[in-house]
């Protein structure tokens, strides 16, 4: 195990943190879930029929010891779950309605969080990220201060890691989407124990170009400062302006950035997701991730073609954002 994931495992050990997983037939999910709770790092819920989970683990010789199965179907805090569901929606789903949407693998599990019976979900193995998303901003909701959730990868090469944001959720951000994002990437960087160095990306640096895409940058980074003057930041940066030390004294002499950046703002979905999957298939970083921020508690997203590695990883970094 990489560095990186020694330290989570420190943090979370003796935390008595529980970590819901929706899907809990899918294989990968449940060995990750029996491995965490064999190795006591928290407890896993699972949500399904506890006759079918427990068939399945038998085929798959996993010892289900530590971990805790929840069927909406007979769970006898369902009543409760279904009238605190239907304050949280404020007229948008009546009871019936209510009954019908908890039956949900991931709305009964998110709302297992926002009551406090577990303290985050990881779920996307076998649903989109929509299907994942949806009922966390419905329920959970972001934090106050912050207006839209956003995801990032933590970028993981032997001793280097670098935050690069968003590459998830936003399509297209604006200055003030983008200058939300930062903030909510530097807080996840110390949670990784990196002290974030936060450059806002763009094609060009320090005003070497002008358009409505690098005014924005710019204005994102203004933005930025104005609610956290102690957050080492700047921009807009080409990329090798924010990472490359001699590229940095040429273009931006001036700036406190001198190609030592950490966290990477990208201007759009589209930069991010290409941008890493870069880093990530030329660079042989691993990309750990997506990892949802601004929301009042942790809500994680798996791809559907996940390994049995990445559930258990996205489950210890859940559980980890779960501490702050």
């Amino acid at each position: 195990m990489s560095d990186l994931f020694a330290a989570l495992t420190n943090k979370i050990s003796g935390q008595e943190l529980k970590v819901v997983f929706p899907e809990g037939l899918d294989e990968r999910v449940l060995s990750a879930a029996g491995r965490l709770a064999k190795e006591n790092l928290l407890t896993p819920v699972l949500i399904g029929s506890e006759q079918e989970i427990r068939a399945k683990a038998s085929q798959l010789q996993v010892d289900l010891e530590g971990l805790e199965i929840a069927d909406p179907s007979k769970d006898s805090r369902f009543d409760e779950l279904v009238q605190s569901f239907v304050e949280r929606r404020s007229g948008k789903a009546t009871e019936e309605e209510a009954r019908q949407i908890l039956m949900d693998e991931n709305y009964f599990g998110t709302m297992l969080v926002y009551k406090g019976y577990a303290d985050g979900l990881v779920s996307g193995a076998a649903h989109s990220t929509a299907d994942t998303v949806r009922p966390a901003l419905q329920i959970i909701k972001t934090k106050q201060g912050v207006k839209k959730t956003s995801g990032v990868f933590i970028m993981v090469r032997e001793e280097e890691k670098y935050v690069f944001a968003d590459c998830a959720i936003n399509i297209a951000p604006d200055s003030s989407d983008l200058a939300e994002i930062a903030l909510e990437s530097a807080k996840t960087a110390e949670m990784f124990d990196v002290a974030p160095r936060v450059a806002m990306l763009s094609f060009s640096t320090k005003g070497s170009a002008k358009s409505e895409e690098t005014e924005k940058a710019a204005e994102a980074v203004h933005l930025a400062k104005e609610r956290a003057p102690e957050l080492v930041i700047d921009g807009e940066f080409q990329f090798d302006a924010a990472f490359v030390p001699s590229v940095a004294q040429k273009k931006a002499p001036d700036s406190v950035i001198q190609g030592d950046a950490n966290v990477f703002i990208f201007p759009s979905l589209e930069a991010g997701n290409i941008g890493y999957k870069i880093a990530q298939r030329l660079g042989n970083f691993e990309a750990v991730g997506p990892i949802l921020q601004g929301l009042n508690a942790p809500v994680n997203d798996l791809s559907r073609g996940c390994s049995e590695e990445d559930v258990y990883k996205l489950a210890l970094i859940t559980a980890a954002q779960a501490l702050k």
